[in-house]
């Protein structure tokens, strides 16, 4: 990469990864956003297009204006709802991707194509285990199966490339501040409002989470280290918290908020299977509380007693060292306050919970 800060066409600025990347890029670079709904103002330049269009949605002579000058393409955009449906995210995530991967080829620019780290657990998914997904309109497969299959289409261009692989995205580690709540958060409001009387994992998963400024700094290291080629694992790895640390520090902090929900139990999934389920929530809940359980069952399957994952912090020149567990334990604390403070945790009164826990649960 030449010496004149490079040119970046990033696509989901407006996402929880890009709004971190464009304040890391901002000083440094000149970003184009490629945009879709949601403006961005703090892009130097940005386009209005589409990843599933011919051309990514831009008439000829911008497009090829666009591809002249950029020298990076950072693809963070993707469709992250497990309820979105198969078709939906191969839309996006795999011909959204073949179509940036073109692009970056006519631009002769490196691409660095941000995937998740969970590809490495696709085969715990509760549909690949063989176990009934109940009225679950979360189907984290579909999601996978689309990442999977974009990381393929980015092998097989034969351009140069970097897949980045990021655990849960957190917010900042110094003020727990994110674009858009993710499935972790809403996991975390549900402790806090004492709306899970049942944690359906063994108590001793790990729950691997990286702050977004990590996965930000991280990117930009490789885009100035020009580093063209491999996959990069921004994850907590072998320091990820335990799923009953990540417990501790959720009721620690609600204490200091005012707030005393009653303690959920850990629970294996095998015993949710066997017994609590079909003798305890399939007749006595609302059809409404019953698939967020079920959501709650197939979101949380991918940690359940899984391998730890790879990381690579620490081995990118100028990007982030690894995590320490106390500093994943702060950023933390530091998302929950965020969320405590946005949704008023602290003074709004706690909605129902699932239902009782079942009496001869162990705890």
């Amino acid at each position: 990469m030449s010496s004149s800060p490079p040119t970046v066409l990033l696509t989901g600025a407006s996402g929880v990864l890009g709004t971190a990347l464009l304040a890391e890029l901002s000083a440094s670079c000149w970003v184009t956003a490629l945009i879709h709904r949601c403006p961005c103002q703090a892009a130097d330049d940005q386009l209005r297009g589409d990843l599933t269009a011919p051309g990514l949605g831009l008439d000829r002579e911008t497009y090829r204006a666009l591809a002249r000058n950029v020298d990076a393409v950072v693809h963070c955009a993707a469709v992250t709802d497990f309820t979105s449906g198969p078709e939906a995210a191969h839309a996006t995530n795999e011909a959204g991707t073949r179509a940036v991967a073109e692009f970056a080829a006519d631009a002769g620019a490196t691409l660095y194509h941000v995937s998740t780290a969970f590809v490495a657990r696709n085969e715990l998914t509760r549909s690949r285990l063989g176990r009934d997904s109940g009225s679950a309109g979360a189907r984290p497969e579909d999601y996978l199966d689309s990442k999977r299959a974009a990381e393929n289409v980015v092998r097989s261009s034969g351009l140069p490339s970097v897949i980045v692989r990021p655990s849960i995205v957190i917010g900042d580690s110094r003020t727990g501040e994110i674009s858009a709540f993710q499935g972790l958060h809403s996991i975390l409001q549900m402790l806090m409002r004492g709306m899970m009387p049942l944690v359906p994992l063994p108590r001793g998963s790990l729950i691997d989470f990286v702050p977004q400024d990590v996965v930000a700094r991280t990117i930009a290291a490789l885009i100035f280290e020009g580093r063209r080629e491999g996959e990069v694992w921004v994850t907590s790895g072998p320091e990820a918290l335990r799923a009953d640390q990540v417990m501790e520090t959720v009721f620690d902090e609600c204490a200091e908020l005012g707030l005393s929900p009653a303690r959920p139990r850990f629970v294996g999934p095998d015993m949710v299977d066997r017994l609590i389920r079909p003798a305890f929530l399939a007749d006595g809940l609302p059809e409404r509380t019953l698939r967020r359980f079920d959501d709650m069952l197939a979101m949380t399957a991918l940690f359940a007693d899984a391998p730890v994952f790879p990381t690579s912090l620490g081995q990118v020149s100028e990007g982030p060292p690894p995590l320490t567990r106390a500093q994943l334990e702060d950023a933390l604390r530091q998302t929950i306050r965020h969320l405590a403070r946005t949704k008023r945790l602290g003074t709004a009164s706690s909605r129902a919970p699932l239902g009782p826990v079942p009496e001869g649960v162990p705890a």
